[in-house]
């Protein structure tokens, strides 16, 4: 199993200790490219993907960088609607 494959079945678990990096290197991984969003755009981060027009948007958390639970379970759904994940 890859890197890649592990760190999405451990997204996909929704463990309570998934960092913002660790979800960065997955949407990377399946297409996903960070955003530039500006100065005054604060914690808020986009993801984009040009081959799906689709853009993932959250707040970056802070100041810890664990990611809430209903983040993920709102990224998973969007990833599985666009069939990005299965």
């Amino acid at each position: 199993m890859s890197k890649t494959e592990k760190l999405l079945q451990r997204f996909l678990s929704k463990p309570t200790d998934f960092t913002f990096e660790e979800l960065a290197r997955l949407l990377k991984s399946v297409g996903y490219e960070e955003e530039k969003t500006g100065k005054t755009s604060g914690s808020r981060v986009s993801f984009y993907n040009s081959k799906l027009d689709d853009m993932v948007k959250f707040h970056k958390p802070h100041p810890s960088s664990i990611m809430k639970r209903c983040y993920l379970t709102e990224i998973e759904r969007k990833l599985r609607d666009k069939g990005v994940i299965k």
